[in-house]
């Protein structure tokens, strides 16, 4: 179902074939929690804008409007109109931001509702039969998120936990895409690896998980504070332990500089609600840098946020109109912004793979790393 079609160093341009299309990586895959980019941004917009994979969430769905709806609406792709791949958290990372409002257990965690309060149980055969009702093309394993630092005996038990998750995971979508009634009967399992900070629990943890033999393999639990070189440290020390003919996915991250250092240790999968939140909040990522819109020198500027840039906003309208309409909270400003930062990470996407293909990755790497992370000097 993968192939690597070029690598450069440890960095890979693969093609992930799937039921639902191809998904060609290094891709980042635009965040839908709720069936839905934040930002009024339309399904049809996000494929003219290079989006190739929607993730969607399996907590947020099955609370609001319910995965039994959306299953009676022809699955999550049907309900929102994307004819392409989407990839379902499980869940998992819901054990971690909801800390104050779950107790775990080795059968499963018990959530209070954000939104009304009432007691709710997942565990991993709960969050199977949700994603399979969600229908997507790629569920992820129902797993512990462990926030950093913690201590070692705690990270070193979830971990236990994590994996006998994952198998009873596994044995319970195999018998739900058996089911006649199932509507993606091919869908695809993740496994996701934690440990934390530590080097041995994350070593022994992908170990484990990887004879399993799952169509792809996530890192899960950095970007959770701790430092970015800490992410790059684990990354690199647990992307040797990976299978090189499956995905690899970075959960939950990230800046377009800490996507530029994953790939180049071997990472071909990104998420990151990052474009979208920055974006509402006057935030442009840009070739030449940060953009951050309330500047005042932007209140009178006719460019473009980035004079470069092929999206919709940026051929259509200035700095100042944007910095106005955000400053004034109109919607259209939102939805402007956002339809650009996500332009800006698919075309920055598209661009590393170009990257790989033409051998010029490390050329690519060191010309715009520090960009990336500067704010605009114009």
């Amino acid at each position: 179902m993968f192939e690597i079609l070029k690598t450069e160093g440890r960095a890979r341009r693969g093609r992930f074939h799937t039921v639902h299309g191809d998904i060609e990586t290094p891709v980042f895959m635009n965040v839908g929690t709720a069936a839905a980019i934040k930002g009024g941004v339309s399904s049809r917009e996000l494929a003219v804008i290079g989006c190739q994979v929607q993730l969607s969430n399996t907590y947020h769905l099955h609370l609001r409007p319910g995965d039994e709806l959306i299953r009676e609406l022809g699955g999550v792709r049907s309900f929102m109109n994307w004819p392409r791949p989407v990839l379902t958290d499980s869940g998992g990372f819901q054990v971690y931001s909801l800390a104050k409002l779950r107790k775990i257990t080795d059968d499963g965690v018990y959530f209070s509702s954000h939104i009304d309060g009432r007691l709710i149980f997942m565990g991993p055969e709960e969050s199977m039969r949700i994603q399979s009702n969600l229908a997507s093309t790629i569920a992820m394993a129902f797993d512990e998120c462990v926030g950093n630092p913690a201590p070692y005996e705690y990270v070193e038990k979830s971990c236990r936990r994590t994996t006998l998750w994952l198998e009873r995971c596994r044995d319970e979508l195999e018998r739900l895409n058996s089911l006649p009634g199932t509507i993606n009967k091919q869908q695809l399992l993740f496994g996701i690896n934690q440990g934390g900070t530590y080097e041995d629990l994350r070593i022994r943890h992908m170990e484990s998980i990887v004879r399993l033999d799952l169509a792809g393999y996530a890192i899960g639990g950095l970007a959770v504070g701790e430092q970015p070189e800490e992410m790059y440290r684990i990354i690199d020390i647990v992307e040797p332990y990976m299978p090189q003919n499956k995905p690899r996915y970075l959960m939950g991250v990230g800046t377009p500089a800490d996507i530029l250092e994953a790939v180049r240790l071997g990472i071909d999968f990104f998420d990151c609600v990052l474009p979208a939140r920055n974006a509402r909040h006057g935030s442009l990522f840009t070739w030449q840098g940060k953009l951050k819109l309330f500047n005042e020198k932007y209140a009178r500027d006719p460019r473009p946020p980035d004079e470069g840039c092929g999206c919709p906003t940026c051929r259509n309208h200035s700095r100042a109109y944007l910095r106005h309409l955000i400053k004034a909270k109109e919607v259209l400003g939102m939805r402007l912004a956002v339809i650009h930062n996500l332009y800006f990470y698919n075309e920055l996407m598209q661009k590393i793979r170009e990257a790989i293909e033409g051998g010029c990755l490390e050329d690519f790497y060191n010309r715009y790393r520090i960009s990336l992370i500067e704010r605009i000097k114009d």
